[in-house]
């Protein structure tokens, strides 16, 4: 699944602005990324040719199956990465602009999506155990009289 960075955007841009609005036009995706209407409609022309949209005659767009494979992909790498430079300090905006241009960095391979899937498992080992330690706080102290023994 190749792609470029440039066509990583707009797809991924597409499928924010589809979880906003119910549907999407060029106009939006130009307004959205503070481009002109003409560039979009050369980038709308690409993916449609690689097949990742569709345009009705309304000219409304629609993510293709692997239009959406690689919007998901993009925004799942793009939203990890921000929450995880959030949470060793970065401020958020810094953040958000740093993930964008690591997610495009980052190259489709296995050793990237082991490494994923590893900070996701840590993270939610990490969740998992302050929620069972609180919870447990928790009981302990409504049922003081079972713990004081």
């Amino acid at each position: 699944m190749k792609s470029n960075e440039s066509a990583e955007n707009y797809l991924e841009t597409i499928l924010i602005l589809s979880k906003k609005k119910p549907v999407v036009r060029s106009v939006d995706i130009a307004d959205e990324l503070g481009f002109k209407k003409s560039s979009v409609s050369v980038a709308m022309k690409n993916l449609r040719e690689k097949n990742h949209i569709t345009v009705t005659p309304e000219g409304y767009i629609y993510l293709t199956e692997s239009g959406q494979k690689i919007a998901d992909m993009i925004y799942e790498r793009h939203e990890f990465l921000s929450s995880w430079l959030i949470s060793l300090g970065v401020d958020p905006e810094t953040a958000t602009s740093d993930a964008c241009r690591i997610e495009h960095a980052l190259p489709l391979s296995r050793s990237i999506s082991l490494l994923v899937n590893k900070l996701y498992a840590l993270r939610f080992c990490i969740a998992f155990s302050y929620n069972y330690r609180s919870s447990l706080t928790a009981v302990r102290s409504n049922h003081k009289d079972l713990y004081s023994r």
